[in-house]
């Protein structure tokens, strides 16, 4: 190493060790205990300064700890972590969530999208972005992942009471294809008793809200590829229909690998990096770092400027 005010001079090892130091913790310009209780949010943060020089963009992240949702409160957190972020400025999200809220979800891509406007926004998911996070994904104009990396289906989840007042999950597209078979084995054959008991037990008014939810969910994709990852080319109205196809994903809860992604049939622009790149090292250090950090119901809006570890209100 040498003395950056002397070019070519070796720097002493106790010099160094101290260069090393206030590369990770900044000098203590708080009391010593403040700056040791805040010493892991210290060395995240400079991790994500570190990443910022490389990539010469501004990065951001959301994390979700098990147990918590995208909701509206996360209002609040992106207004913070969008703070220092210049308009047209190049963007990178960090995304770690299982989802939530879909309308939610809208409001916060279109806050990033809206302050980056023409120039770039990038989606880093190291661990997984199901569900309305997938959906946040899209508004991107690439993603990046590895091998560790998965999105999810987007077809929606309905929690509905039965007679009995239990709350029971429904896939809406699993509802809506039951309801289409029956329907149409009647047609063909309206002698068929096993039908007809199974159309007996779907609800007609269900099925209609379904079929808007099913809808909001396919005009969402669709709006957010057309402004983001198919902003240039693309078939929107193919790659939702694909995200949202309960027959390819059996569960709500499958992996969409990076592969899987970038496939012809979905064909999302994803940047894939080795697990041993320098890279996707510095990730995925940063993100073990931050669910370290992160209790099943918080989560955590972090970048270089901002660090708020917030008690979820939503499940």
């Amino acid at each position: 190493m040498t003395d950056p005010n002397l070019e070519g001079s070796p720097v002493p090892h106790d010099d160094q060790q101290k260069l090393v130091r206030e590369s990770v913790v900044p000098p203590p310009t708080k009391t010593p205990f403040y700056q040791a209780i805040h010493s892991a949010r210290y060395q995240r943060q400079a991790i994500i300064k570190r990443i910022q020089e490389r990539t010469h963009r501004r990065f951001i992240c959301y994390v979700c700890g098990g147990l918590s949702a995208i909701d509206r409160d996360d209002t609040v957190g992106f207004v913070d972590l969008l703070h220092n972020v210049a308009e047209g400025a190049d963007l990178d999200l960090l995304l770690h969530t299982g989802g939530g809220d879909i309308d939610a979800a809208e409001k916060l891509i279109t806050m990033v999208r809206t302050r980056v406007g023409l120039a770039a926004l990038r989606v880093i998911v190291p661990d997984f972005a199901k569900s309305a996070g997938t959906l946040m994904v899209l508004g991107a104009d690439a993603v990046v992942m590895s091998d560790t990396s998965e999105l999810g289906p987007i077809d929606p989840q309905v929690i509905l009471a039965d007679g009995n007042g239990n709350r029971i999950r429904h896939s809406v597209q699993s509802y809506l294809d039951a309801y289409e078979e029956h329907t149409t084995t009647l047609a063909r054959t309206p002698h068929d008793i096993a039908a007809r008991i199974m159309l007996s037990k779907l609800d007609p008014a269900t099925v209609k809200l379904f079929q808007a939810v099913q809808d909001r969910a396919r005009r969402f994709a669709e709006d957010q590829l057309t402004r983001g990852m198919f902003r240039k080319a693309g078939n929107a109205t193919s790659a939702a229909k694909e995200l949202i196809d309960t027959k390819r994903w059996q569960s709500h809860g499958q992996m969409i690998s990076w592969a899987d992604a970038c496939d012809s049939r979905i064909g999302l622009n994803v940047e894939y990096l080795k697990p041993k790149s320098d890279e996707w090292q510095e990730y995925w250090q940063l993100y073990c770092m931050q669910r370290l950090a992160v209790a099943d119901r918080q989560k955590l809006f972090e970048s270089d400027y901002a660090s708020l570890l917030i008690d979820s209100t939503s499940s």
